[in-house]
């Protein structure tokens, strides 16, 4: 079963990287434009769309958290191969891209906060501590 998570994952990285070497194409960039990052949404909502429907169980999320937890060293080593000082000396596409994703980002942070509903907040450190320090004695009570 972990199997599946592990081809889901796959499955959506190349499906990702087809995209972002389209994008590429299409921009006249000679790079994969956004491949893992596509690949990644797309991971995202197919989980939660095979959670819903309940044919995605506990072991097949196994797979995709293993995975999970390399994500940042896969990305660094994926953007490791690419010029990035060409790219930005190639012309104003880098620096546009670049800033129009960072309006992006800043604009839909108010759109995800609203995402879900509302939870209870934490309880202060100080409570917590107390409640942690009363849990123990009375585990060493018992």
């Amino acid at each position: 079963m972990v199997l599946y998570g592990v081809a889901a994952l796959a499955v959506c990285m190349l499906t990702g990287t087809l995209v972002g070497e389209y994008l590429g194409e299409a921009l006249g960039v000679d790079a994969n434009v956004g491949g893992v990052g596509f690949a990644m949404i797309m991971l995202v909502f197919a989980t939660h769309w095979l959670r819903q429907k309940g044919k995605f169980p506990e072991a097949s999320e196994q797979g995709v958290l293993f995975w999970s937890a390399m994500y940042i060293p896969i990305v660094i080593a994926m953007a490791s191969t690419q010029n990035v000082y060409k790219a930005v000396t190639g012309g104003p596409m880098a620096l546009l891209a670049g800033f129009v994703a960072l309006v992006a980002g800043f604009a839909l942070v108010p759109v995800i906060a609203r995402i879900g509903g509302k939870g209870e907040p934490l309880p202060p450190l100080s409570d917590a501590g107390a409640e942690a320090a009363e849990s123990a004695t009375e585990k060493q009570g018992a």
